[in-house]
């Protein structure tokens, strides 16, 4: 139970992927109705579930980003009294609407402009949405601190080293290193790689997670994505970030220190944790998550991520380097041969060819300066690598 006077007010802006659902559940665990008063929810595709979350929390308003699907919404909402919006209209009303805490788990580009809106009026963004600082971070930083909110990851590994980093140790920062489970293609050869399915790709070892971040997943482009994420969010060189593989997923990541300690935070593979230090922070909940067993944890690997088999890495840290807009480039190119690789167009191991070869076209360019050079490199990138796999 969350120890305050009146309902602390929030919105989860993609209540209906697997963050929002954990979200949602850590808000029942924490007091429901009572602790916090739910204004909008947000989801895409799965209308019952977001009717059903809408009425379960008593929330203000309901938007589907399927303005096609509006009608529907209505209906399954009717007689409830919450209001509902739909499209980029209807996001954009969500994410102004008076909630001081908005959790940010739209999945992809679709949710860098809700996000950026909620952060300019000042709420404190919990971000699970890696588009927001991999393809606009300086922007974005800066949207939050003219704001005056917070930005408190909800990543396990961000949430790890958000965890980790002593704030009055920032001078004796050496390195932060982010945890890797690997996927399920681990020790697969290039060979086997080259072969693999959707089906097979979206099964990870660990943790329960949609589509699109489970491939990211198996292919390390999530990875990749959150070592941009880390250079922008605790403001470091990219030489200081480390990326260590550790299957077991145990250690979430670690933040290592110039007298050669290195502080970790662990925890079972479960979301929830996170998204609870999210929502109370500075504070810790109570959370009904499994605990550690160490005298059953019968061993904890590390090995060095292999570059050739996952490219991704590489490609993070050439966009680290060449800086600019190259975030914004690859997140558009990964996403647009994610799209093909699912559809069965291209192949496991293409996505990442067309990701760089599509970097690499586009290496000139203009500085990310406003919002509107980040999307006009995202439509650029997109075309590009649409044309890259159209050749293939």
């Amino acid at each position: 139970m969350i120890d305050s006077a009146r309902p602390r007010r929030l919105s989860v802006l993609g209540s209906t992927g697997s963050i929002g659902v954990n979200t949602l559940d850590v808000i029942e665990q924490l007091g429901g109705r009572d602790a916090f008063e739910v204004m909008a929810l947000t989801g895409n595709g799965n209308l019952d579930l977001l009717a059903e979350q809408a009425r379960r929390t008593g929330a203000k308003l309901a938007v589907t980003a399927d303005e096609s699907q509006y009608m529907a919404l209505k209906d399954l909402l009717s007689g409830s009294g919450i209001d509902v919006a739909a499209g980029t209209s209807g996001l954009d009303e969500a994410a102004d609407m008076a909630a001081g805490w908005v959790m940010a788990a739209i999945v992809g580009t679709a949710g860098l402009a809700p996000t950026l809106k909620a952060a300019a009026r000042g709420a404190d963004i919990a971000l699970a949405n890696k588009e927001c600082l991999v393809s606009a971070g300086h922007l974005f930083v800066e949207a939050v601190r003219h704001g005056g909110g917070r930005l408190i990851p909800v990543d396990s590994e961000h949430s790890a080293i958000f965890q980790c980093l002593e704030q009055d140790q920032r001078h004796a920062l050496e390195r932060i290193v982010l945890t890797a489970s690997g996927g399920p293609f681990r020790t697969h050869s290039r060979e086997q790689m080259a072969n693999v399915t959707v089906q097979t790709a979206r099964t990870h070892p660990n943790w329960s997670m949609g589509l699109k971040i489970s491939v990211g997943s198996a292919s390390m482009f999530n990875k990749a994505l959150e070592m941009i994420e880390a250079k922008h969010l605790f403001d470091v060189r990219p030489d200081q970030i480390e990326v260590v593989v550790h299957p077991q997923s145990i250690i979430h990541s670690m933040v290592g220190y110039t007298d050669g300690s290195v502080i970790a935070q662990l925890g079972v593979p479960d979301m929830r944790t996170a998204i609870g230090y999210a929502l109370t922070y500075p504070k810790r909940p109570a959370l009904n998550v499994d605990r550690l067993d160490f005298a059953k944890l019968a061993r904890l690997d590390f090995e060095a991520p292999d570059e050739i088999r996952f490219p991704a890495i590489r490609l993070a840290r050439t966009a680290l380097e060449r800086g600019g807009l190259q975030g914004a480039i690859l997140n558009a190119a990964e996403e647009t041969a994610f799209n093909a690789f699912i559809e069965d167009k291209i192949r496991f191991l293409d996505m990442a060819d067309v990701v760089e070869t599509v970097m690499d076209a586009m290496v000139e360019g203009v500085p990310a300066d406003t919002i509107e050079d980040v999307f006009a490199a995202d439509r650029e990138a997109r075309r590009k690598a649409a044309e890259v796999i159209a050749a293939r």
